[in-house]
């Protein structure tokens, strides 16, 4: 196994008298993409602030590359962060972009083109170098962003909510970027809301909750270990549902997911248990779109996590 590239231990922080951390633990390794998963609130960007330098514990410890980055420059050059928002001029080709971020990383003059030249090609952003950044799509946009924060070979990326404003097809070649990063070596702090982009990716995930991290493991296991046999059933209505339907939906302990259309429920009959669902609400005169059966994912986890009264 090889050697952490970041250490946190028991680390609390406190603004005032709230406490956004209370005795974190965390370990990420070479080569290896770690989701950072939670609610808003959760202390997330608070763990942020501390790996990179911004903010100083309260108490417990950190180390990245074996040094404290609070106190230790060397440290911190061992980090690259690519932030949520777009931290790009508009103005400038993609080249030029990384020329600038690459003297504000201080890498060496005479490396610059290579350093440009090895980032674009692990973003796969070279075939578009001359082409101003206000003419590219939000994916090239991310993409590029991601470039800018590896000018400077850091052993640890972090990547805050890398997927926003990105459509299906650019996600897809995002995630393609951040693996090849993964097997190049690197580190991947992958702090997000999307719970598939963080389930197709990451080898571990961690849950912060109430400053606390409750939970972590790979995701498949940790699905296994919360889920069992139970299958997800999704319905799919045609619209939505009246106060007599919803009765019944909820009477079928259907649950609302994200949209009056879609109603969803965890059981271990799987197909069987759908097509009795099905059977029951083409009596009642409510035809579905579709039922899905499938396996329970990070999404029902999260929602697990979230609904927890007290934090484990």
């Amino acid at each position: 196994m090889s050697t952490p590239v970041l250490n946190v231990w028991n680390a609390e922080f406190a603004y005032r008298s709230r406490k956004a951390l209370r005795g974190v633990d965390l370990v990420i390794r070479r080569g290896e993409i770690y989701g950072l998963l939670g609610p808003n609130g959760a202390g997330k960007s608070t763990l942020i602030g501390v790996i990179c330098g911004r903010l100083k514990l309260t108490a417990g410890e950190v180390a990245l590359e074996g040094a404290d980055p609070w106190n230790t420059p060397a440290a911190r050059a061992a980090l690259g962060l690519a932030p949520q928002e777009i931290a790009l001029y508009d103005h400038l080709t993609i080249r030029e972009n990384l020329e600038v971020f690459g003297r504000l990383s201080q890498v060496p003059g005479k490396r610059i083109q290579d350093a440009v030249t090895r980032a674009m090609n692990l973003t796969r952003t070279v075939e578009r170098e001359h082409v101003p950044v206000k003419h590219l799509s939000g994916g090239y946009r991310r993409r590029v962003n991601i470039a800018a924060a590896i000018l400077h070979e850091p052993r640890l990326l972090i990547l805050d909510e890398p997927t926003v404003g990105v459509d299906v097809d650019a996600r897809e070649a995002l995630d393609g970027v951040i693996r090849d990063l993964r097997d190049s070596g690197v580190a991947v702090l992958l702090v997000t809301h999307d719970l598939e982009q963080a389930g197709a990716l990451a080898d571990r995930v961690g849950f912060l909750k109430e400053g606390r991290k409750v939970l972590e493991g790979a995701p498949r296991e940790l699905v296994r270990q919360a889920f069992g046999e139970e299958m997800e059933i999704l319905v799919h209505l045609p619209i939505e549902a009246s106060p007599e339907q919803r009765t019944l939906l909820v009477g079928e302990g259907l649950e609302e997911r994200g949209s009056s259309h879609i109603w969803a429920k965890l059981d271990k009959g799987g197909y069987t248990a759908a097509g009795q669902i099905d059977k029951k609400l083409r009596k009642a005169g409510l035809i579905p779109n579709e039922i899905r059966v499938r396996e329970p994912s990070l999404h029902n986890l999260f929602t697990l996590v979230a609904d927890w009264r007290r934090a484990a």
